[in-house]
């Protein structure tokens, strides 16, 4: 018995030395090497070289002159990266109708065209931080109003930051609304008194 104990006990120490220390250090160092940018969180930085996000988390912009994302069902008001998940509403809740009525009342007075339904909706982790680009172009003229510039320079912000399918096949063609929202201001000027 002794025996078996001693052997299952070396067992489990190198299986946790090898699962547990070794292979996540090895991953972490090949990532590094090989997508040195990723593996330290896709994080953003301003032109003045400041860290504004991350690639990967959705933050909340409401001001008319930027992108705004979906609406986020992580944490208590939305957009905390420490507590991710969908709010698992189906489409029988009367409280995921009155949400979504929420944010069509606030939305339709910016255009005479419907809202597309992800600006209704929340992503399945509440911090997507990407829009069809459809749902970014109908945003469009408000950001135009709000800068005081052309539609047309406005979409072709947009336009030019469209990212295509992952290895052109997985995925669908997307914006990043960070992304975006920096190349507004650094393209057009940032707007007066503007907050995000």
């Amino acid at each position: 018995m002794k025996r078996e104990l001693l052997i299952a006990l070396r067992a489990t120490l190198v299986t946790l030395v090898l699962t547990g220390l070794a292979y996540p250090l090895f991953t972490a160092g090949v990532a590094l090497i090989l997508f040195p940018q990723r593996a330290r969180g896709s994080l953003v930085t301003d032109e003045k070289g400041q860290v504004v996000g991350s690639e990967l988390i959705a933050q909340l912009f409401t001001a008319d002159a930027y992108l705004q994302p979906r609406p986020s069902a992580a944490g208590e008001k939305g957009y905390d990266a420490t507590s991710s998940g969908g709010s698992n509403l189906g489409p029988t809740s009367k409280a995921l109708r009155e949400r979504a009525q929420k944010e069509r009342d606030r939305l339709q007075p910016q255009s005479t065209r419907p809202v597309p339904p992800e600006l209704l909706t929340t992503s399945a982790s509440g911090l997507d931080p990407h829009l069809s680009p459809a749902a970014a172009l109908w945003q469009a003229p408000r950001i135009a109003r709000a800068r005081g510039v052309a539609e047309a320079r406005v979409r072709a912000v947009i336009e030019s930051n469209v990212e295509g399918r992952d290895l052109l096949v997985l995925g669908e063609p997307r914006v990043n609304v960070l992304l975006v929202n920096l190349a507004l201001d650094r393209l057009l000027g940032r707007p007066p008194l503007a907050g995000r």
